[in-house]
């Protein structure tokens, strides 16, 4: 087959872009307003694309979607449902009870209660208790009498063993299967708390997946297209339509990865600081090996402690629409630029646009670092506002830089992102590269996204050698890939990591692998 061609596309709060590509070449891109309804913008991104290119609907072979919906969901408390929480420990972890530290406000929405059952393992996998089934099969009836819908299950070193959260999933599909039940050793990491925080977020979001998944279907057929569809991750890569029912939390953050990768990918760079700069925010993050750093610590989402994967990324208030304020006394020169913004309304709100709201691309223009809208009103601006304004922006933009720098090697700055025509020609000593398609990275990060799988377990040597240990992780996160849509003959290990566990008995050790591979396509 001569042509592969693949959409992306990346709902942003302020535009949706979308990019058509045929293999590793660009055929057309579009940036469009982010509408409220965001199916709306998606499908009028799309139209404009096939439009654009010629490209016939049915030579479509598939359409990548990055999505901020589950994000927002959990920051703006909307579209959650009750969730009850099935912890296997009797007689340990009595002392820190499930939700503990959460927002009073999103635990109040999500708290369907809390379950303590005999059960779990130890970090070799020797059981702690044996599973309580009678005590499960009151649990399930209980919440089907309480009709809650959702519920988790997270067993003490589940990611070591499994048994027994499967165990109850299969008890619940007996006696109630209208629930949905989340394993936690499919959702987070080893950490009791956290793996059951972002289990226990994932399970409150299934609906809302559901749904969702189903609405860019809709979207997708309206435009005459039939073909598969995939949802990006916060790894840079992708999972399919049903994976994205099942684990919606995977998706958070995804919209600086998809940038990362497009800004590598369109600048040949596999080891670079990623500046993506958009209407609202500027988001940082170092990219090894042409994937973005991983956090190693747990991460915040909307007040709640996780350890799910998530890129390791700073943000600030500023971007293309952040407002701009000649306020004496409120900094040093005068000048406060953002952290509020017009975002999508900038075409309306800016001074260059015929508004009158002064804003970042507005002192851009101003100083002549741009030439966007009508110039001829910003020439009233005073100078020292204008280089006052510049002087912070450009000190904003050097303090995130700095947080990403690891060493002091020169490495390139990668600028993308609709605002970035903000950013300056030098960042910390640091050469800005700023690649063709630039403003729509994001969408093409999506399009050329490859598919992963990951195994973070803990090992006892006693009885294995650290080669069947590691082995056996690839194996779980090759088998986690083509699950989540890779084809099996294309996975490589991309990272993979093992500690020995001083504090624990039995030569423990701590594997962590990685491993990425082409998307399946149906080329029929």
């Amino acid at each position: 087959m001569t042509t592969c061609y693949r959409i992306g596309i990346d709902v942003g709060g302020t535009n949706t872009d979308a990019v058509l590509m045929n293999y590793n070449e660009v055929v057309a891109t579009t940036k469009q307003p982010t509408t409220e309804n965001v199916m709306t913008g998606i499908e009028k991104a799309l139209s404009i694309i096939l439009e654009t290119s010629g490209v016939a609907s049915a030579d479509i072979l598939g359409v990548m979607i990055g999505t901020t919906h589950f994000t927002n969901a959990v920051v703006e408390r909307k579209h959650l449902t009750k969730t009850a929480v099935i912890r296997l420990c009797l007689p340990a972890t009595l002392s820190v009870p499930p939700f503990i530290g959460w927002p009073d406000d999103i635990r109040s929405l999500i708290d369907a209660g809390s379950y303590m059952v005999k059960g779990g393992y130890e970090f070799d996998g020797r059981k702690i208790n044996p599973l309580d089934e009678v005590h499960i099969k009151e649990i399930a009836l209980e919440l089907k009498s309480q009709g809650v819908t959702s519920a988790i299950v997270n067993s003490v070193f589940s990611p070591v063993n499994d048994d027994s959260e499967k165990r109850v999933a299969e008890i619940f599909a007996e006696l109630y299967p209208e629930c949905r039940v989340v394993l936690s050793n499919q959702v987070g990491r080893i950490g009791l708390l956290e793996r059951e925080n972002a289990a226990i977020l994932n399970a409150s979001l299934l609906a809302l997946s559901e749904k969702t998944v189903n609405a860019f279907a809709d979207a997708l057929a309206v435009c005459g297209l039939h073909c598969p569809f995939f949802i990006t991750q916060n790894d840079g890569t992708l999972m399919n339509a049903e994976f994205v029912k099942r684990f919606p939390v995977l998706t958070f953050a995804s919209g600086p990865t998809n940038s990362m990768r497009g800004a590598v990918f369109l600048s040949g760079e596999q080891d670079a600081i990623v500046v993506d700069i958009g209407g609202t925010t500027t988001d940082v993050g170092l990219v090894q090996q042409g994937f973005p750093r991983q956090a190693s610590s747990s991460v915040d989402i909307g007040g709640v402690r996780t350890n799910f994967r998530m890129p390791d990324m700073v943000s600030v208030g500023l971007g293309g629409g952040s407002c701009v304020n000649f306020n004496p006394g409120i900094i040093d020169n005068n000048v406060e630029v953002g952290p509020h913004s017009v975002g999508y309304r900038i075409t309306e709100e800016a001074l260059v646009f015929g508004g009158t709201q002064t804003t970042a691309t507005d002192i851009a223009v101003a100083s002549g670092r741009v030439q966007v809208g009508d110039i001829s009103k910003v020439t009233g601006i005073d100078e020292s506002l204008v280089a006052s304004s510049i002087e912070e922006m450009d000190r904003m933009m050097l303090n995130v830089v700095e947080k990403n720098r690891l060493s002091s090697a020169q490495i390139p700055v990668i600028i993308v992102g609709g605002g970035s025509i903000i950013a300056p020609d030098e960042i910390g000593g640091l050469t800005v590269v700023k690649p063709n398609h630039f403003s729509v990275a994001n969408a093409v990060g999506a399009a050329i996204a490859q598919v992963s799988g990951e195994a973070d377990k803990i090992y006892s040597l006693t009885n294995l050698t650290r080669k069947e240990a590691i082995d056996d992780a690839v194996r779980v996160a090759i088998e986690k890939a083509v699950a989540a849509g890779a084809s099996a003959q294309s996975i490589q290990v991309i990272d993979q990591e093992d500690v020995p566990l001083a504090y624990l008995p039995g030569n423990a050790t701590r594997i962590r692998v990685k491993v990425v591979g082409d998307l399946e396509f149906n080329h029929d």
